[in-house]
This record gives structure tokens, C-alpha cells and sequence, in this order.
């Protein structure tokens, strides 16, 4: 048995940075490639050994749910047809991923969302979350490689990237001890300026929650425009125990803003089986390069 079967994927918020793109489609629905951004985030889960999602979604959001549901109608059309390759990547789809849906009444924040969950997930040592906003790229699954974490030290693990001091202040940072790139986490600040950052280790989308983080967020009051952070139920979780960060190996590519979806379609396009080619001819018939940035970085809704 894996040591964490659940993933917790809050996707509850209302998409205003891809407005007006997003006025009736979830913004985790918008397309890269062949496949909406959410069902990245459920393969990551599913390749880093994860069976179980459980989605925070918010009110008139169903659509999500739906991406994973077996349509009859589609199926009986494909089959059909004959089509019987883009039939079998459907039924793919819905064999990801074991789905619990829970609705979060109103976007107040992060941790709120994932307290959303907590009922759904009582009785197990740890589950993972991810943030759907972010793709992940590289050798490794990253929830795989901070579940290999959890696995040696068994408490709560961030995952880590540094960035500039320009971009620090969009997210929490991690203060730290170690040599990495598993580090101690002795303290996390939301959003700080970049001149009271504890370091230039910023905390990304991926983590390992522990009943301690849970019970963090129990203790957490609301902050700001009535948001509840994921970060300072971590960060109250210290008094429970030892979290660790770590730097993770690949890059994520943003898809929360419609510039950032936009530079990760330039990323990622140009080698895709069925696209890319599609892609390249396109940008050389009208002179353009397909080469990309890494990605852009943002604040969440």
C-alpha cells in the first residue's frame, strides 16, 4: 500500500486573472494542448502513485467533476465511428483517478479550501495537495519526489524554488536550515516584502499534509479579505512537530493568469505528438520562433 493514496486539488476559486476567458468555463478546464490543465495535475498524481482525488470545487463549477465522468452519448458516437483510439483516451480519463468532490460555499482562501477536505480525509497519516494552476515538468513526478520525503521523515513537506527578490513578495517563503536540497522549515511568512523575506526559497504548489496542518488550520483565523492561507496552517503546524522543503528538481509552468496559459502553450506545444507539428508550421509560415520563458509567476484567486 502507498503511503499516501489521496491528493487534495482545491480548484474552488472564481478564475478572475483569465477573465473574460473564464466567464463560463472553469479556468482549470482551459485547454494545453489536447488536455485541460486539471487533468495534468491528476496524472502527476496518478504517476507519483496517488489513486484518490479529492476535489474542493465552488458553486457552478460541475464541469470539473464532468471532465472525469464517463459520457455514454460521446462513447456510443465514437464507437460509432469506429474511433476507436480517441475512444480508448477517453475511458483513459476516467480510470485516473478514484473522485470525491466536495464544493468549498465561497473562495476564502487556500487553507480554507483544503479544511473544506478534511472530513474526507480523516483517519489517514498524510495526503498530498496540488495546485492545479501549476504544471509540472521533469524526470520526476514532483509530488513523487515530495512524498519520497515524507517517507524518510514522516511530517508535513513543502516544495521549494527560489526566486528573485522581485517575485518573493507573491508568495510564501520558507526560512531554513540545512544544506539541502532537503531543508529544515523553522519558519513560513505569506507574501512577505522582499526586504523581510527569511530567504529567497519560495514555497510552490505541491505538498504533503499531515492531521497536524489540518489541526493548524483549525487555530488559523482568517486574514485579509476574510482568506485563510494554506501557509500559516503549515507554518502552525511547527508547534506540532518538524516540517521539511524541498527543492525540487524540473520546473512548473504557470496557467493561472492567460499570460502565464499562454507561455506555457509556447512551451510546451511545440513538442507535442499531435500538435506540435501543427505548431512549427504555423510559426515558420509566419516567421515566428517557438522557443518560450520558463514561465510567469502570479498570485492566486
Amino acid at each position: 500500500m502507498a503511503s499516501i493514496e489521496t491528493v487534495i486539488i482545491p480548484a474552488g476559486g472564481l478564475g478572475t486573472r483569465c477573465l473574460p476567458a473564464t466567464k463560463a468555463i472553469p479556468k482549470e478546464l482551459l485547454p494545453v494542448g489536447d488536455r485541460p490543465a486539471l487533468q495534468f495535475g491528476v496524472e502527476e498524481a496518478r504517476a507519483s502513485g496517488i489513486r484518490r482525488t479529492v476535489l474542493v470545487t465552488g458553486p457552478g463549477k460541475q464541469a470539473l467533476a464532468w471532465h472525469f465522468t464517463a459520457d455514454p452519448r460521446v462513447e456510443e458516437a465514437l464507437t460509432a465511428r469506429g474511433e476507436t483510439v480517441l475512444l480508448e483516451q477517453l475511458r483513459a480519463i476516467n480510470r485516473l483517478t478514484e473522485l470525491q468532490v466536495v464544493v468549498q460555499p465561497e473562495p476564502r482562501g487556500l487553507g480554507d479550501a483544503v479544511r473544506c477536505a478534511a472530513s474526507l480525509v480523516a483517519g489517514e497519516a498524510a495526503v498530498a495537495g496540488l495546485l492545479p494552476d501549476d504544471l509540472f515538468v521533469g524526470a520526476t513526478p514532483l509530488l513523487r519526489q515530495l512524498i519520497d520525503a515524507y517517507e524518510r521523515h514522516r511530517c508535513p513537506v513543502v516544495a521549494l524554488r527560489r526566486c528573485p527578490a522581485s517575485e518573493i513578495g507573491r508568495y510564501g517563503v520558507a526560512a531554513v536550515r540545512g544544506a539541502g536540497p532537503i531543508y529544515q522549515v523553522t519558519d513560513l511568512v505569506e507574501k512577505p516584502a522582499p526586504q523581510d523575506a527569511p530567504s529567497d526559497l519560495a514555497v510552490m504548489g505541491r505538498y504533503v499534509l499531515t492531521p497536524a496542518v489540518f489541526a493548524g488550520l483549525e487555530r488559523t483565523p482568517p486574514g485579509a479579505l476574510g482568506e485563510v492561507q494554506l501557509t500559516d496552517g503549515i507554518r502552525a503546524a511547527l508547534d506540532d512537530g518538524p516540517v521539511v522543503g524541498v527543492e525540487y528538481s524540473g520546473r512548473l509552468l504557470d496557467v493561472g493568469t492567460l499570460e502565464g496559459w499562454v507561455r506555457t502553450l509556447v512551451e510546451l506545444l511545440p513538442d507535442h505528438p499531435r500538435l506540435g507539428p501543427v505548431w512549427r508550421a504555423a510559426l515558420s509560415a509566419t516567421g515566428q520562433s517557438g522557443a518560450g520563458d520558463d514561465r510567469s509567476n502570479r498570485d492566486r484567486d
